[in-house]
């Protein structure tokens, strides 16, 4: 696993990527200042409405992708 101040530089650059700047802040001013649980959160709006199975099935799909070796041709 990588360490904390390497996942913190790429969740805020890709939040100045997607939002910029003004919205950035934004954000996350709003999540020091409101109480955010974000398992809860998860299980309320992201995976809303997907299955078990099929939730199970993206995340192999995901890590077959990202984090196994990738084959020399």
């Amino acid at each position: 696993m990588r360490n904390q101040n390497i996942i913190m530089n790429e969740a805020i650059s890709c939040l100045l990527e997607k939002l910029g700047p003004l919205e950035t802040e934004v954000f996350i001013s709003n999540l020091l200042r409101e109480p955010f649980d974000y398992t809860q959160w998860q299980r309320d709006h992201l995976f809303q409405g997907t299955s078990l199975h099929e939730l199970n099935s993206k995340a192999a799909e995901y890590v077959k992708e990202h984090y196994e070796p990738k084959r020399l041709p």
